[in-house]
């Protein structure tokens, strides 16, 4: 009896990167175009709005980029700790901690030069970060819990102290009685490089590739990768799992942290519980989409930013924004699948039957 198996490749095809995530987009909009029609929405409309509203203007590309900036630094954060085999389920609250501690910056420093107070928000974003990560890295580093699970609770502890604040001692006392923190100081505002980008736009440009650099470059980065690949031959060579594994938890959110500085520096008003919109846990898709490769965030991510952007914009047609969700998760099933294929290939093989 014959049956369907998979089996590994003697060579892995050529691209695999490109050719999952391209096959996860193809998959998403055919099987978005299916369930489209079958609503009665309009297939070429909607893709048409979506096009138009994230790369079919200067001005609407800006804000697609804007989007793709805490998108691919939370993704970076993600590839980062995968890198040690880890799993940071946390950027979304490490996101908001970061925003918090930039906010308490500001607070401190309102009449600060403007270079002087982003610069401290931004660098008080990425400490805010790297705290918000230690605890998990050092119950991973020294007793062994599971990174995924504190990680995990951390960012409902993150959304109630925004909560806390926003409602206690940083409430606005202009606010009309409203719960909300007070608006961040005019001087913290990262200025516009083009159309609607902001400054933060660079800056999570340098990050990607500074970290590009590192890990490919440097001795740390030598020995992230042998400890990333083999816990034994790390241990034979001499490389202490405890401090990489601290060190790279606190590098993934001061990354995560900085993404939640430049969210609040670069387009919003002031801290609240939506600060990080989503962004740290869509970070685990692109990561995903990018294969845990920190060279592939940014263009992932600027594709991901537009099909978030576009489905704002459908709704003018009557068609729910949710497509947009449906079209993310269709990205990450179908790169899966074509991740795999890049590895493996599917063959016929003679179903081995046992004796009785």
């Amino acid at each position: 009896m014959k049956r369907l198996v998979l089996r590994r490749r003697e060579e892995v095809l050529r691209g695999g990167q490109p050719l999952a995530f391209f096959g996860g987009l193809l998959f998403a909009l055919v099987v978005g175009a299916v369930l489209l029609t079958v609503s009665g929405d309009p297939v070429f409309d909607t893709y048409q709005r979506m096009w138009d509203r994230s790369f079919g203007t200067a001005d609407t590309l800006s804000a697609t980029i804007n989007r793709a900036v805490p998108l691919a630094l939370a993704g970076l954060a993600v590839s980062i700790a995968a890198t040690m085999g880890l799993w940071n389920i946390g950027a979304e609250g490490q996101i908001m901690f970061g925003a918090t501690a930039a906010t308490l910056v500001g607070r401190i420093g309102a009449d600060w030069p403007s270079p002087v107070l982003i610069t401290a928000m931004l660098i008080g974003a990425a400490i805010g970060g790297a705290l918000w990560a230690l605890g998990p890295g050092l119950a991973k580093a020294e007793i062994g819990v599971s990174e995924i699970i504190t990680t995990l609770m951390l960012n409902e502890v993150a959304v109630r102290l925004i909560v806390y604040l926003q409602t206690g001692p940083w409430k606005d006392p202009d606010g009309f009685g409203f719960p909300q923190i007070t608006a961040k100081p005019e001087g913290s505002q990262l200025g516009i490089i083009w159309e609607r980008s902001h400054l933060g736009v660079l800056l999570a440009l340098v990050v990607i590739a500074g970290f590009a650099w590192f890990v490919n470059r440097s001795v740390w980065g030598y020995e992230l990768r042998i400890a990333g690949a083999s816990v034994k031959t790390a241990a034979y060579a001499g490389i202490s799992m405890r401090k990489k594994v601290l060190g790279v938890m606190l590098l993934s959110g001061a990354v995560a942290g900085f993404a939640g500085g430049i969210e609040l520096a670069g387009t919003a008003a002031r801290l609240n519980e939506n600060i990080s919109n989503g962004f740290g846990f869509a970070g685990i898709i692109v990561a995903a989409l990018a294969l845990m490769r920190p060279s592939g965030v940014a263009l992932v991510a600027v594709f991901f930013g537009a099909v978030q952007v576009g489905g704002q914009s459908i709704q003018t047609l009557g068609i729910s924004p949710a497509v947009a969700g449906i079209l993310q998760a269709l990205i990450l099933f179908g790169a899966i699948g074509a991740a795999v294929l890049s590895t493996h290939q599917v063959v016929v093989a003679e179903r081995k039957m046992v004796a009785t």
